[in-house]
């Protein structure tokens, strides 16, 4: 018997009439309770029965699904909840292109080509490795037909060579769904277990985080990915490399204290003065707020204290208009332009965060 995806996919399968769709908004869920969502890694091959060595893709894909709800302190859905609002990564039916780098995406941010990746561990106290397999095998783990991505894919680039990236953004409210909202629900969630798993990779003690600084970190790897290695003052933060000497067996939090609120201002700061924090905002506020250990007694409180540390970043406008024109303009109605909706400045991850 051979380990195939098709085999690694059916747990998934079987899990798919548990989901709650698009839109809906299961209730909210305290502590490390019960999921419905369950995905069950299948039997691998006995001794008896040998099989062709997988490769390091479809090993990836086996520990994703090994998945159990007490590998994190939060609930999952409520991560999934988050990451699919369309006030954060969005919730896209169809293969659009990444605002910044053109590559397709679909449902909330999940990348459609990117391909399996190397993923050092540059921290010789952290044993806990990252996985990073291609969208391919991503797909077929959440149970979808290899073939439809392909056909997706041709009809993205042919899109795409038509209309151009901006035109295509423009088309995105108007574009005939590809995949229904419970297989996006499922590419989500397989997506979602590898930022949690990758989180482990970028913090040594994850497990000592609070339920809401967990989320957050895995936030943060699903929106960032592999480019979250470039924010070295937050990495070496939480794992205790800007003070006194840390070891495997004495990581950061159980040296400062999970519950310090001076050490983890210092943390939350070093995101505040980010580039992702300015250009973010919203997002930003909502993540950040949840590194404090005390987030879960005062939600509203914690993103206010963000908030008035992360000023909104300032847009310059073109100067140099004539007075008359000034004038002209000023003769307008303003309803519009008052009342009219800012840029949007979405950020989608699975590609932007890869890239």
């Amino acid at each position: 018997m051979k380990v195939t995806l098709q085999h690694l996919s059916s747990a998934i399968l079987v899990s798919a009439m548990a989901l709650p769709t698009a839109g809906q908004t299961p209730p909210a869920a305290t502590g490390n309770g019960p999921d419905p969502v369950q995905l069950s890694a299948p039997a691998l091959p006995t001794a008896a029965q040998p099989a062709s060595s997988p490769t390091p893709g479809t090993r990836a894909v086996e520990q994703l699904l090994g998945f159990t709800d007490s590998d994190v302190k939060f609930n999952l859905r409520d991560l999934m909840e988050i990451l699919r609002d369309r006030r954060h990564e969005g919730w896209v039916l169809a293969a659009y292109p990444d605002p910044k780098t053109g590559h397709p995406l679909i449902g909330a941010g999940f990348s459609l080509d990117l391909p399996a990746r190397e993923h050092p561990q540059p921290d010789p106290l952290n044993t806990h490795p990252f996985l990073e397999p291609s969208s391919a095998e991503l797909w077929q783990a959440a149970g979808l037909d290899a073939g439809r991505l392909h056909a997706i894919l041709d009809q993205y680039d042919d899109r795409l060579a038509a209309w151009s990236k901006k035109g295509f953004r423009k088309r995105i409210k108007t574009l005939t769904p590809q995949i229904t909202g419970e297989e996006a629900t499922l590419l989500l969630r397989v997506s979602a277990i590898q930022a949690i798993y990758n989180a482990k990779g970028y913090c040594r003690d994850f497990d000592g985080l609070t339920a809401s600084q967990q989320m957050a970190l895995s936030q943060l790897v699903y929106q960032m990915g592999v480019n979250l290695q470039e924010f070295g003052q937050f990495l070496d933060l939480i794992n205790n490399n800007s003070g006194s000497v840390a070891t495997a067996a004495t990581p950061l939090l159980r040296t400062a204290g999970a519950a310090d609120p001076d050490y983890w201002k210092t943390v939350q700061q070093s995101l505040v003065q980010s580039q992702w924090a300015r250009l973010y905002r919203s997002r930003a506020v909502s993540v950040i707020a949840m590194l404090d250990p005390q987030y879960v007694d005062g939600p509203r409180i914690a993103e206010q204290r963000v908030g008035a540390m992360l000023r909104p970043v300032v847009v310059h406008r073109r100067t140099g208009r004539s007075a008359a024109s000034r004038e002209l303009a000023s003769g307008h109605s303003s309803k519009g332009r008052a009342g009219g909706k800012g840029r949007s400045t979405k950020l989608h991850p699975q590609r932007k965060r890869r890239t």
